[in-house]
């Protein structure tokens, strides 16, 4: 398992380029036959995928967790960005189109992930925090995720939100998670920007053409910078950074969180003109 290690935002000012990918883009998540995690000092929180293919796939005891199974102090969500597959909870099949969600609680020992087409794989985007209860295994497909219509094309930003895990929605410890699918004609998400210094969060960008790039806007509201994201590459955003992106094209991208609170509205926001 990857391990990133917490950056400060005066350290993040003297970064260049690379040192910004190094240290906020996960640029891998999915990899045919592969669950690919990578274990962030943000939270704790863990990222990452799991593409089953031709075979099953298995979440592993990490010797770096120093626990006995993978979920015996810790929860996820998982949200499938590809195509339909399902989810083995100690020995309960969940199945989960694309855009579905599946939560999985404390205590759960055996999880096996599979695709249902070896030629449409499913991509199973994975958000893991600790944990201090025992919240039951739940799906939530797209359709009950009660979908928000926000923003408008006058200020490129028509979209649509599904909230999954939030204190109104499925319950947990600490994870938030859900997802934005931006309109035709729409390329700006997250905007006013904000930040929320009682919780970190991380995106995952998908459904961007191979030909096309995210710009993903971090930093402290007055000392911003950016990274170039492609299809699937996934971003940490540490609780001092901002997290707002533009794209060539329209685009949609999982955003989960994890830290003090459960509320989706906790955040402090920069109006537009006091970015710098």
């Amino acid at each position: 398992m990857q391990i990133l290690h917490a950056v400060s935002p005066n350290e993040a000012k003297g970064f260049d380029t690379q040192e910004l990918r190094n240290n906020f883009l996960v640029e891998q998540n999915f990899v045919a036959n592969t669950i690919h995690l990578v274990y962030t000092h943000y939270d704790r929180v863990i990222i990452g995928g799991a593409m089953p293919v031709e075979e099953a796939l298995t979440l592993p005891t990490y010797d770096n967790l120093k626990a006995d199974y993978f979920f015996e102090r810790r929860e996820a969500g998982i949200i499938n960005v590809g195509g339909d597959g399902q989810i083995e909870v100690d020995g309960t099949t969940h199945d989960l189109s694309k855009l579905d969600c599946l939560y999985i609680g404390k205590g759960s020992q055996k999880v096996v992930f599979k695709s249902i087409e070896a030629t449409n794989p499913a991509q199973f985007f994975i958000l893991s925090a600790p944990a201090h209860h025992a919240y039951p295994v739940r799906k939530m497909p797209k359709e009950e995720a009660s979908p928000v219509a926000l923003g408008s094309l006058e200020t490129s930003n028509e979209r649509t939100i599904y909230k999954y895990i939030h204190r109104d929605g499925i319950q947990s410890c600490q994870v938030v998670m859900g997802l934005t699918v931006l309109n035709k004609g729409s390329v700006w998400n997250t905007m006013p920007s904000h930040v929320h210094d009682r919780r970190m969060e991380a995106y995952l960008y998908f459904d961007v053409p191979e030909a096309h790039r995210v710009f993903h806007y971090m930093g402290q509201p007055q000392q911003t910078r950016h990274l170039l994201v492609a299809n699937h590459q996934a971003i940490v955003s540490p609780p001092w950074s901002i997290h707002s992106g533009c794209g060539t094209t329209n685009y949609s991208f999982i955003w989960g969180m994890a830290g003090e609170n459960l509320d989706f509205t906790d955040m402090d926001f920069s109006a537009i003109a006091d970015l710098r």
